[in-house]
């Protein structure tokens, strides 16, 4: 039995990245979101991708939660405009509460910050923290590298298969949608156990 997703917690850049199809997919996925009435869970800035996602849930008329550590309140530019915005002490703390308010997670183009989340996020769901839905949205091959490496890892003997499973890999925002179904028999761990 599945559970509908009532909130999404998407990764993505600070930047805009050079192609304009990223920008067009950070705007779908904020619609989409606000259209099927799920909460955006974010990294609370207003610049790059991560605030074009946000000001389309909030153009939609969604619900969006900024989380955003104090020394990035002015680095990242805080979203002023956002339904809820938690102030964290730590990069870490930051992540914890991503990872505590989300169902699922979609990880759009972005650079560094995004390649540390996902892994911090697959890491977790590969200990047993969670059973979440981690959705890579591999917009017009953004990813290919990053798919590369975990492929690269488990064909080295530094991954298993079944650790490589726990992400998927989709082409688009709809795909996306369709894959971000949890189970009613997930059990978290409580986030000190990390």
């Amino acid at each position: 039995m599945s559970l509908t997703v009532r909130s999404v917690a998407v990764f993505c850049g600070s930047r805009m990245g050079d192609k304009p199809v990223y920008r067009q997919t950070a705007e779908l996925a904020g619609k989409t979101l606000a259209e099927k009435n799920i909460r955006l869970i974010y990294g609370g800035g207003a610049n790059g991708l991560m605030g074009v996602v946000a000001d389309a849930v909030i153009k939609s008329g969604g619900a969006v939660t900024g989380v955003i550590p104090e020394f990035l309140k002015t680095r990242e530019r805080m979203h002023d405009q956002v339904s809820e915005l938690i102030v964290t002490d730590s990069m870490h703390a930051r992540k914890q509460i991503m990872f505590a308010q989300a169902d699922a997670f979609w990880i759009l183009p972005g650079g560094f910050g995004t390649f540390d989340e996902t892994m911090e996020i697959l890491t977790w769901k590969q200990l047993g923290q969670h059973k979440k839905p981690i959705l890579l949205v591999n917009v017009d091959g953004w990813g290919d590298a990053m798919v590369a490496m975990l492929d690269t890892a488990v064909s080295q003997g530094f991954a298993s298969a079944e650790a490589r499973a726990l992400i998927q890999v989709v082409p688009d925002i709809s795909a996306a949608l369709a894959c971000s179904v949890v189970s009613d028999q997930v059990h978290d761990l409580p986030m000190s156990a990390l």
